[in-house]
Formats: structure tokens, sequence, C-alpha cells
């Protein structure tokens, strides 16, 4: 897929249409709403394959332009993440500004699912950060265009057993390229992030005879975690000092970023979190020379919209996890391609994602 080169003119004139054109976003949408105090932004990516589908975040960004580059990367994401995971879907994602613990209602809620709906389709929205499947069931009340309902209403409910699963099999796939074996016992393994998804994850790790860290900024989290499955804690200022085998990411992006990648003590990187990289461009090439593993996030978390994929068919959990388990093959064999052609993790991988995209729109170009 060809990236436009932009020039400062292009900017200065329409910032937003010149983001879009960036990696040719279709549609964004902003939505507000006075009233209910609604302020979002839906980013659609791509359709080629699909409608899109990509869940909604809530995080109290520090301006519009902040949340205008976060939604546009993630909705790239999806695209190429569904693509890879080889679903019939396209890539979207919403964002909605503010604080969720102030201003999240049930009214900001429906209001939300009504500019959803004015889509008429082209964008299913999920849960994400700060958001739950309660938080889909009142969407549900103004929209069908909706994913990720409680299983009492036919939806597939929490997905974060599916995507850590997926999380699980990638890291062992890592292991077997780093190590010859993809067994992850006895190796130290850092956790950042235990929720929904860090936590199975952890389960997984410590069943397998992992020896795990972790860290959060709940303490309540931190330690109901660590007694459960005697997980070690570690302060957020000695995260990047530990001596580990595999750093796990499983909260907000940009934690591999120049600061951290110059003190981190690993051989992969494999977790749940999105945009991992700051700079793909920069922390993509920057870990290949300093000898890790990176494994691309949105082939590692695919096991997500896996799981919401098949809610659309009428639930089934073990075709979706047979599925994410699939995850396993396709990073392994991402490896293979990227030490063939010779280039980083993160470009091997979008490769595979327009490769499948491009292919689909040639389909549907023939009259």
């Amino acid at each position: 897929m060809e990236i436009m080169e932009l020039s400062n003119t292009d900017f200065d004139r329409n910032p937003v249409i010149a983001q879009m054109m960036l990696n040719n976003h279709e549609q964004v949408v902003f939505c507000n709403d006075n009233a209910t105090g609604l302020k979002a932004i839906i980013a659609i990516h791509n359709t080629v394959l699909g409608p899109s589908l990509g869940g909604t975040r809530m995080w109290n960004y520090n301006n519009e332009i902040e949340a205008l580059n976060d939604v546009l990367r993630l909705s790239r994401g999806m695209s190429y993440k569904s693509s890879v995971a080889g679903l019939n879907l396209g890539g979207g994602k919403a964002v909605i500004i503010g604080d969720a613990k102030k201003i999240k209602s049930e009214a900001l809620l429906r209001r939300f699912g009504k500019f959803v709906n004015s889509l008429g389709g082209k964008y299913i929205t999920a849960e994400d950060v700060a958001m739950s499947s309660r938080d889909m069931e009142i969407i549900h009340m103004e929209t069908d265009h909706v994913s990720g309902l409680p299983e009492n209403m036919g939806g597939s409910g929490d997905p974060s057993p599916v995507t850590a699963y997926g999380v699980y099999v990638s890291m062992k796939a890592s292991a077997k390229e780093t190590w010859g074996s993809d067994s992850l016992s006895g190796k130290k393994v850092l956790v950042q992030g235990i929720g929904h998804v860090g936590e199975v994850l952890v389960s997984h790790l410590t069943k397998d005879g992992a020896k795990v860290y972790i860290n959060d900024i709940s303490e309540e989290r931190v330690k109901a975690v660590a007694d459960k499955y005697k997980a070690e804690f570690i302060a957020a200022d000695k995260m990047f000092d530990l001596d580990i085998d595999i750093y796990a990411p499983c909260a907000l992006g940009a934690t591999v970023n120049d600061d951290t990648l110059a003190k981190l003590k690993c051989k992969i990187i494999c977790g749940a979190a999105n945009n991992q990289l700051a700079d793909e461009t920069v922390q993509g090439v920057s870990v290949g020379k300093k000898g890790i593993l990176y494994a691309p996030d949105f082939v590692v978390n695919a096991g997500g919209i896996i799981n919401v994929y098949y809610e659309l068919e009428g639930y089934n959990r073990e075709r979706a996890l047979a599925h994410a388990e699939k995850i396993y093959d396709t990073t392994f064999n991402l490896f293979q391609l990227a030490k063939k052609e010779g280039i980083p993790t993160y470009l091997a991988a979008n490769r595979l994602g327009e490769q499948r995209i491009e292919a689909i729109a040639r389909i549907n170009a023939i009259l």
C-alpha cells in the first residue's frame, strides 16, 4: 500500500484531511453533543474486506489532536489485524474524549450509539479501554451495529480470555523462534498492565512455569493478582532495569520508545497493548538492532477481534479459541518472512496485512 507523501502546505491547509491521506483513511466522523457532554471521533480506515469493526475507548486526552492521532493509528491497526487474521472485516475505531469516571452516563452512551447508527453498518463498535460489555448493551439500545454484548443477550461477553490466549500462543511462537523451543517454563516475563487481558495472560504463564513480574497503576489489582498467581510486583521506575526474557506490554501504547529501549533487557517483546512502538519506523528498526524480537501487536492481540467476529455469526467460544490458536502459526511464519526479506518484523506484518487487502480490492474491481 503506497504511503502518501505530504508537504507542509497540505497540513497547513487542512490538517485533518492531510492526516487521513497519510494512510489512506476512508472517513472520519466528529461527534459532539452539548447536552450529554459527548465528544467523540470515529475513524474508518478501510472497508475493502468488510464493514469496519473496532472498539470504542474512553480516554481523557490532552486535546483533540492527540485523540485524532490515536484513533487514526488504532483504526489502521484494526485493518491490518483483521486482514492478517483472515477475517472479512475492515478497520475502524472510536474514541470518546473525557474521564470515564466523571462523564460516562447512559445518555452519553446512547447518544454515541445514534452516531454509530448513522453510519448504516459501515462501522461496528465494541468495547475497549474504559468501556465494558454493559456499556455495549446501552449503546445497543440505539443501534444494532455493536459487538461484545453480554452473553445473556446472545453476545460473546468479555473477549479478554480469547485475546489473552492469542497473546500466550504468540509468545510461545516467539520463544520457539528465539530459543528453539516454545516452552515458557523458567522464562522471566514482565506483564505491564494486569487488567482483564493481563491477568488471564498471567494465569497462562504461571501454569506454563514462567517466573512472572507484574506492574499496574492500580495497587488493588496488583495485590490481588500477585496473591492469586504468586507473581512479583515491580514498581514503574524499576521495570526497565529488570533483567528479563520477555516484556509483555498489556496497557496503553508507546511504552517502547527511545528512552525505555535504551534500558530494556529482554529478548522478546510480545504483549496485548496496541501501538506498543512510539514510532514504528524508528523503534521497529531499533529493537532488531538491539537483538530483541518484536512480535507486532496487531498480530499478537487479534484474539479480541476474532472473538467478536464469531459473535456476528452466532457466537461459539470453541470456534473463536480454535481460530485464535492459529495466531501461533501466523506469528512464527511472520518471523520467517522478515528473515527472508531482510526487513523488520513490524514491516513484515504491515505487508501481510496490505497484501490481502490489495488482493481483494483487485477482485472487487473486476466487473
